[in-house]
């Protein structure tokens, strides 16, 4: 008799991303290293919050990662928000450690208050996995998002009005040389909670994914249910179905975008405003956006109505001034260019 479905899936799940890392370090090494030795050896982490998605991939990855010769660890990062973190991160190494994770790490960071208390513990936990990645020489680290996550943070995106890209939701594969890796986001929550309650997998419920103080808890236990109840089953579905269709949309005007931008500067590098006024709007405030960044405004800061007003000096050009971007980057019309630079 096989394993219980829910499991099987979140196996399958990660199995397929497992082989898509091994492919990936293949590819990455010389024709003389392929015939030295596999990439079997590679070190896989798994980012846990002891949470019943990243209990069930760390499940996962420590049953299937043996089987392909791949090393298993796990992290836990300890945001230090909640009396007895620390305890509670203690309790999740010894979960991972139990399942036969090595290495496993507890991390703990200070979160600030950049952006709200939710985008500001992320940032501090992306940096903890990345420094973790490092210095452990990890090939990749998986997270335990969801389809369920994906629909929310689809809805998220089209609250803040910011564009196909920020429908597009979370990549499969992201980060620094694809070190990030999702392997549950065409799996829903309930699975990766079926297959802890199956596999006797102790888990942690996060007090903070039901505050309605948090913008991300109130979409979840709102803001969705409610969406179901008026449109019927299958929102969560249509919602990741959404995010991949604007996520191909999106890369696809981002590569013509790159590929346009040479085209519209002058011999000294400028932005010519009649070559850019010709573009598709689409194309064109991606130029400026791309522009924008690299004179050295953060791209987490820069926000679709930056955007509009750069783009407005060369749509409804009434001789205004300079707009200021988030970095001290300003933008200004001069002469027929559009000069983009630090202020």
């Amino acid at each position: 008799m096989g394993p219980h479905p829910a499991v099987a899936a979140i196996r399958l799940a990660v199995r397929r991303v497992l082989h898509d890392v091994l492919i990936d370090l293949s590819d990455q090494r010389t024709p003389e290293a392929r015939t030295e030795r596999a990439p079997g050896h590679a070190l896989v982490l798994v980012a846990c919050s002891g949470g019943a998605d990243s209990m069930a991939l760390a499940s996962a990855l420590a049953f299937e990662a043996p089987k392909l010769g791949i090393r298993a660890g796990g992290i836990t990062v300890d945001h230090g928000l909640q009396p007895g973190s620390d305890l509670r991160a203690a309790e999740v190494v010894a979960r991972l450690t139990a399942l036969g994770l090595d290495p496993v790490d507890s991390v703990g960071v200070s979160v600030g208050r950049d952006g709200g208390p939710e985008a500001a513990a992320r940032e501090a936990r992306y940096a903890a996995l990345d420094a973790a990645a490092e210095r452990h020489g990890a090939a990749a680290i998986l997270l335990g998002h969801t389809r369920d996550d994906q629909a929310e943070t689809v809805l998220l995106g089209l609250a803040r009005g910011s564009g196909i890209r920020s429908l597009s939701g979370m990549a499969a594969v992201s980060g620094a040389a694809g070190r990030y890796r999702r392997p549950f986001l065409h799996l829903d929550r309930q699975t990766a909670r079926k297959a802890c309650l199956v596999q006797s997998l102790p888990v942690w419920d996060d007090p903070h994914n039901t505050d309605p103080a948090y913008t991300r808890s109130r979409l979840r236990h709102e803001g969705l249910p409610a969406l179901e109840k008026a449109l019927g089953k299958g929102v969560v579905e249509a919602l990741a179905r959404t995010a991949q269709l604007s996520r191909d949309d999106a890369d696809a005007l981002d590569a013509w975008a790159a590929e346009a931008e040479a085209s519209v500067r002058d011999a000294a590098g400028l932005l010519e405003c009649a070559k850019l006024y010709a573009l598709p709007p689409a194309v064109r405030r991606r130029v400026l956006r791309r522009a924008a960044i690299a004179a050295g405004s953060p791209a987490g800061s820069l926000f679709a109505r930056h955007i509009e007003e750069v783009d407005r000096l060369i749509t409804g050009w009434r001789g205004q001034g300079a707009i200021n971007l988030p970095g001290r980057v300003v933008a200004q019309r001069q002469g027929g260019r559009l000069v983009i630079r630090q202020g």
